[in-house]
């Protein structure tokens, strides 16, 4: 690596120009002598820094009293180890991508001095059971029980269509960040994937979709809504992995998101088995209501 390149990588909130003028000024040292900036380091090379003021980057602010209430209100289990969510939809889990706040950004200023921290992730727009350690030791332990073979990961989802197959498992290896049509998608990849397992089980089925219960046995991104598609059954109202004109139909009955909610937890965590259900959604609970029974 260039020296100016590790230089700006570990001074992040100085200026490109004051980098560069530490550098020509010879207060940064390689191997005791003065360098240039495209100098190549290596790794046993000795580079000593000059001491640097580095601004502080602005925190997010306080988050709005609406998303606070609206996190609280989510809240269906506190325990001195553990804080279980029912993540509202459309609530992302963290800030990022334009976005402020997230869950977790919203919880550190509504419990300013507390440890916590996320177990694990949800879509934005998938509503659901969401687990957040109250401490270091929590946060190991209900990991390694998410991650153990014995854990139960189970999802609601409506799909398009009749589905035929009866209960499934859906073994299809996916790939991450393959560029389609200009966007990043998750594709099934038998040759290089990774391992992703999903069971499926039709529970309702109505006119022109089908109520499935899905457990996933690993954790990729987009899991169930690549082999929902994989299978020939999109989720419904999902503009990515579905039909746009589909997607837009069901915006126009009343399915402003993907119909995806993660329903219930199982993990065994300190000696017990943890065993959490969150109810299914308003907004999704009333497209369901609206359906009409297949015959």
């Amino acid at each position: 690596m260039r020296l100016d390149n590790f230089l700006l990588r570990t001074f992040k909130n100085v200026p490109k120009s004051k980098v560069y003028r530490i550098i020509r000024s010879g207060e940064v040292r390689v191997n005791r002598g003065r360098a240039k900036p495209g100098t190549r380091l290596a790794r046993a090379d000795e580079v000593r820094l000059p001491p640097v003021r580095q601004k502080e980057k602005p925190g997010p602010g306080r988050p709005p009293d609406h998303l606070l209430e609206r996190v609280n209100k989510a809240l269906l289990l506190e325990r001195d180890d553990v804080l279980v969510f029912n993540k509202p939809p459309g609530l992302a889990v963290h800030a990022g991508s334009g976005l402020r706040f997230g869950l977790i950004e919203i919880l550190r200023v509504a419990r300013a001095g507390e440890y916590v921290e996320l177990v694990h992730r949800l879509d934005r727009h998938t509503s659901g059971c969401l687990l957040v350690a109250r401490s270091r030791a929590a946060l190991d332990g209900l990991r390694a029980g998410l991650n153990d073979a014995s854990a139960g990961k189970r999802y609601l989802a409506l799909v398009d269509g009749h589905w035929k197959q009866g209960t499934i498992e859906v073994d299809a290896p996916l790939s991450r960040d393959v560029e389609r049509s200009g966007e990043r998608m998750v594709v099934v990849d038998k040759a290089g994937g990774k391992t992703s397992v999903s069971r499926f089980a039709p529970i309702a089925f109505y006119d022109d979709a089908t109520l499935m219960s899905v457990e996933i046995m690993t954790g990729r991104t987009h899991q169930i809504r690549v082999h929902a598609a994989h299978c020939g059954h999109p989720v419904a109202a999902d503009d990515k992995y579905g039909s746009n004109t589909r997607a837009t139909r069901w915006r126009e009955r009343g399915l402003e998101r993907m119909f995806l909610h993660a329903e219930r937890l199982q993990l065994r965590y300190a000696g017990e088995l943890l065993d959490i259900k969150a109810p299914l959604a308003g907004d999704l609970q009333a497209v369901l209501d609206a359906l009409e029974p297949a015959p």
